[in-house]
């Protein structure tokens, strides 16, 4: 995952939709392609992406790229976590990476997840499921690729 802007890099609007109906803004990193923009980064908030997903964007009012939806999946799965004791993010993050799924630190106890095509998710599901019951963290689907 990519933290650090490049010179080709993007920044993306995304639409978030809260529960009260209010509609917040996320932005993602990306990369312009052929057929959009790549997303180089993972969502913390948007629904429905996910990182290297291809996404189509126009300029806003403001000149800001705006995501005008979804043009390629890539098959990555996002999902968040939040965590009852920050103590606990390190241990858990290691074990996702040792699992082969990278991670983003947003807030202290918030975590963005990606998990790759590659990686079994009923296995990841298990994992959270596991850390869920035990009362470590709570979890959320973001966005579900090829599982």
């Amino acid at each position: 995952m990519n933290e650090q802007p490049h010179p080709e890099h993007v920044k993306i609007l995304f639409d978030v939709e809260n529960e009260d109906g209010t509609v917040d803004l996320e932005s993602l990193w990306a990369v312009p392609v052929s057929n959009g923009y790549r997303i180089d980064n993972i969502p913390f908030y948007a629904r429905g992406v996910a990182y290297n997903d291809i996404v189509a964007a126009t300029p806003d009012e403001g000149g800001m790229l705006r995501s005008s939806g979804l043009v390629t999946a890539s098959g990555h799965s996002t999902v968040r976590l939040w965590f009852e004791e920050e103590g606990d993010v390190r241990v858990v993050r290691d074990h996702l990476r040792q699992m082969g799924c990278e991670s983003e630190l947003d807030l202290p106890r918030l975590v963005a997840v990606d998990i790759p095509p590659t990686v079994p998710y009923n296995d990841v599901r298990k994992f959270l499921d596991e850390q869920e019951a035990a009362g470590v963290l709570e979890y959320e689907e973001g966005c579900l690729g090829d599982v």
